[in-house]
């Protein structure tokens, strides 16, 4: 599955939220034409969710004004919080190649009508009226009561090389202007889709229940490190609270967590969470889970907002480092039921919430931070545990590696665990394509014929993400033909195969032979050949063993097998010795 493949497996999923009374996301099986356009509404839907974080499909779908006499505006959203209005202009293309290379025409950009929008009008210039969604459009902004203070910016969701800023400036009015093009789509809406890191904002805010609390809403309490002062802020939040953060964040709020959710690990911990909340109606969370701890850039508790018994917390740029499971648990929980059920089953359920502060100061190094982060991070970890490998997965090195792997190859390296769950669960990608980070350094290392490397149990403590030259993208070209060897040996069960490999190390042995002589030269020939080096050398691996076996040097890496369906015994090279070599 390439990016294109899985960007409209995302938008198909966003058509797929459509109630049927939106017809025009439903087209009949056999309407090619209407699919399209249902996906072409369905991009600037993903464009929606990821830049303004609209999660529900009619939240996103009153802002579509794609159409008829749409002024040349396929949608629009008025953001209160920076004080913008966004017009945007969308070109979908429905072949991959399309996609990447054709280009928006000028007349296209041209045709937005948004001086005639804001300057009152309500139809094109020949009187033709425009549509009952811009009309809306523009009564929305004539109701803006602090209209002066706002913006204006176009979003073009098209490729548009052959068009300078300043011409793109000009077209739009004089407008600026962002361009969000094939590689931005991949990029910037696709990847953090399917990784659940797709939204970000930086003020968070909780309310708090303060009818049990009789001290007040927190504790307070100022800490002198050696790196810089920090403010603990403890508190009791309600469950729910959490819940809602985690549903709209996701994985954007787990940045400096060595996991993502664990969707697919620690289920005993998230079983034993979801039955605290959903078996009991009392407030044995409280008791029997150990909190979450998140970073704060600021933090704010005010308990005099006008609601009896109820006070709110404001945090800037919030990050859980710690208790993601649970916080990712409440979240399934809360998205799992109805808005009723939802109020009955976290009623009266608290979490303990430490959040800890940073005092600003301008010389400190993001290392230095960093190290700081990772030093209370592993302090603070207790419901599962954290290994090395999870520790350096903030590796920058590492990051850099995983981002080109997608850019370039549309391959998922899973640099933290869990980090895809949301894409796997929602049917964007495929197990197959998400390659876990353990086996991709192993596989990198067979191809270079580091066999013995390859078997390292310890791998994370050895390796330098840095040496594996992801700056090269020969080397790059090489792994991923690593990656679609490896690959192509687990989509063969058949007896023969069995017999040549009866160890799962011998695969990387196969995968070394597969890359050594049989590698294409063309990268875009890779996935289609890949199975003929897989026949190739299980055609000749037999005529390969026997003569290696005679060899000298060979000797003490030769053992005796069982032919199958047969009492007789061959000798064969043992290939599970890593440390043998081919001479």
């Amino acid at each position: 599955m390439n990016k294109y493949e899985i960007l409209l497996n995302v938008l198909d999923h966003l058509i797929s939220e459509a109630p049927p009374q939106y017809k025009s996301y439903h087209p009949d099986l056999l309407d090619l034409e209407g699919l399209n356009q249902a996906r072409a509404k369905a991009f600037i839907h993903l464009f929606f969710k990821v830049r303004f974080g609209l999660l529900k499909f009619l939240e996103r779908e009153q802002y579509i004004t794609d159409g008829t006499s749409d002024a040349g505006i396929d949608g629009y959203y008025i953001s209160l919080e920076y004080r913008t209005i966004y017009f945007i202009q969308s070109k979908f293309r429905t072949t991959r190649e399309n996609f990447e290379t054709k280009s928006i025409k000028a007349e296209e950009v041209l045709a937005m009508d948004i001086s005639r929008i804001l300057d009152g009008e309500d139809c094109y210039e020949n009187d033709t009226p425009y549509n009952s969604k811009i009309l809306d459009l523009k009564k929305k902004i004539a109701q803006i009561e602090d209209i002066g203070r706002y913006k204006y910016k176009v979003i073009i969701l098209a490729n548009v090389s052959k068009l300078t800023d300043s011409k793109l400036k000009m077209l739009t009015g004089g407008f600026p202007t962002e361009v969000v093009d094939f590689e931005k789509s991949y990029n910037t809406l696709v990847y953090p889709v399917v990784s659940g890191t797709y939204y970000n904002e930086s003020a968070l805010n909780i309310n708090i229940d303060l009818s049990n609390k009789n001290a007040g809403a927190k504790i307070s309490y100022s800490v002198e490190t050696k790196l810089r002062k920090c403010e603990i802020t403890v508190l009791f939040v309600p469950t729910i609270e959490i819940a809602k953060i985690m549903y709209k964040y996701k994985n954007s709020i787990l940045k400096y967590n060595p996991r993502s959710y664990l969707d697919l690990e620690g289920k005993n911990v998230n079983a034993a969470i979801r039955e605290t909340i959903e078996r009991s109606c009392t407030n044995e969370f409280a008791l029997f889970n150990n909190g979450i701890t998140m970073l704060s850039d600021e933090t704010y508790v005010n308990e005099r907002i006008g609601q009896k018994g109820r006070a709110q917390l404001t945090v800037i740029n919030p990050q859980i480092i710690n208790g993601g499971q649970t916080a990712f648990t409440l979240s399934r929980i809360y998205e799992e039921n109805s808005e009723d059920a939802r109020q009955k089953l976290f009623e009266n359920k608290e979490v303990l919430l430490k959040i800890i502060t940073f005092e600003e100061s301008e010389n400190l190094e993001d290392s230095k931070k960093n190290q700081l982060i990772e030093d209370i991070s592993r302090a603070t970890n207790q419901q599962s545990a954290v290994t090395y490998a999870d520790r350096r997965s903030n590796d920058q090195d590492l990051i850099n590696l995983q981002h080109i792997l997608f850019y370039r190859y549309g391959l998922l390296l899973e640099r933290k665990r869990g980090e895809f769950s949301d894409g796997l669960r929602s049917g964007y990608v495929r197990l197959k394509n998400i390659f876990e980070r353990s086996l991709f350094i192993k596989v990198c290392f067979a191809v270079q014929g580091k066999l013995t490397e390859s078997g390292y149990k310890k791998l994370f403590r050895k390796v330098d993400f840095e040496s594996l030259s992801y700056k090269d993208i020969s080397k790059l070209d090489l792994y991923y033909y690593g990656i679609l060897c490896y690959q192509e040996l687990l989509s063969h069960q058949n007896i023969s195969f069995k017999q040549n490999i009866d160890s799962h190390r011998h695969y990387y042995v196969w995968i070394y032979v597969m890359s050594k002589f049989y590698r294409p030269r063309n990268v875009d020939d890779y996935e289609n050949k890949v199975a003929f080096a897989f026949d190739e050398i299980e055609r000749e691996w037999d005529n390969f063993n026997e003569y290696i076996s005679k060899l000298e040097h060979n000797r003490a890496y030769i053992k005796k097998v069982k032919v199958l369906d047969s009492d007789e015994q061959k000798l064969v090279f043992n290939t599970n010795s890593l440390k043998a070599g081919y001479r």
